[in-house]
């Protein structure tokens, strides 16, 4: 009898791409428990426990999330904060309750200081203060990761977390405002051409350097990382750390990103920088050697993962989602 998985955040990117990856890995689709956030408010504990009561499944992937860039983090803090802290803490301690002994709680790379020493290893956690422009968030994913660690101590299961890079790829946000940097400049610089808008600004000074990883390959480390023998996990997370980095190894400038993104959608006008904007961090890349030196590396490059995103664009430039559930 095959394993009871549950994907928490299934209509979202990294949760449609993980089912994606379990379907095609062979797991029959009666196997795999999803729910919509209007068939299972992930924010209601009482709502979470009893799903879970019903359910009864083996894994877990909690993908679920509120997301948003720096417009969205910086217009509804309270929000990021409290429903992502809700909605960890609900499915993690549910899990636990009903017998779940394996999960995998995805986080984020804003998770680190905003001046780590670059590339961002994972002992990184907690040295510095975070990158103020997505602290709710990014204190959030950190009470994820200490949930998992928490829970593994003091009972026994084996939760464990992925830091994902910057992602993007099929089933992304595209929403004008609230969208994260490649989405956001897909959206702009489609709509210019399509206008004959002869120049784009992008926020900032463009010098930020950036990690982006397709999240099909996001997917595929995520199943991997959940499947490692525990004794293996354990190893290479030590001394105390439930989570492990995921990255694509390469980094661009904001700039550079804009002028490929323009490339690869034909765009030929004049990019401009709007310096009033923020920046955001400086530079952020991901240590991700952990999880290559466990037999993991990412197969999309970014010039072939874009033109993925922007094929997925056009076909469903209207169905984007502020939220991941």
């Amino acid at each position: 009898m095959s394993e009871r998985i549950y994907v928490a955040g299934h209509r979202g990117m990294v949760g449609s791409a993980i089912v994606r990856k379990l379907l095609a890995l062979g797991h029959p689709t009666d196997a795999i428990i999803t729910r919509t956030h209007a068939e299972l408010d992930l924010t209601r504990q009482d709502s979470v426990r009893a799903f879970f009561d019903a359910e009864r499944p083996d894994q877990v992937y909690l993908a679920a999330a509120k997301v948003g860039g720096i417009h969205a983090n910086s217009t509804y803090p309270a929000d990021f904060i409290y429903e992502n802290l809700m909605i960890e803490a609900n499915v993690i301690d549910a899990a636990y309750r009903s017998g779940v002994k394996k999960l995998l709680f995805l986080g984020s790379s804003c998770i680190y200081p905003r001046l780590a020493p670059q590339p961002m290893a994972e002992d990184a956690l907690l040295t510095g203060p975070l990158e103020p422009t997505n602290e709710p968030y990014a204190l959030a994913k950190i009470a994820g990761i200490k949930l998992c660690e928490s829970y593994n101590r003091q009972h026994g299961v084996d939760y464990r977390s992925v830091m994902p890079t910057n992602l993007y790829g099929p089933g992304d946000n595209y929403h004008p405002e609230n969208s994260h940097v490649i989405p956001a400049l897909i959206r702009r610089f489609h709509e210019a051409k399509q206008a004959n808008v002869r120049e784009v600004a992008i926020w900032g000074s463009g010098t930020p350097l950036r990690e982006f990883l397709h999240v099909d390959d996001m997917a595929a480390a995520s199943v991997f990382v959940m499947n490692l023998p525990h004794e293996v996990y354990r190893t290479h997370t030590q001394p105390a750390l439930s989570h492990i980095n995921v990255g694509s190894g390469a980094e661009i400038s904001i700039a550079d990103l804009a002028r490929l993104i323009a490339l690869t959608l034909g765009y030929a006008g004049r990019i401009v920088l709007d310096v009033d904007k923020p920046d955001g961090a400086p530079r952020k890349l991901m240590n991700s050697s952990r999880l290559s030196s466990l037999g993991w590396i990412p197969e999309i490059g970014l010039d072939e993962g874009l033109s993925h995103a922007y094929q997925d664009f056009v076909a469903n430039h209207t169905k984007g989602h502020e939220r991941a559930r």
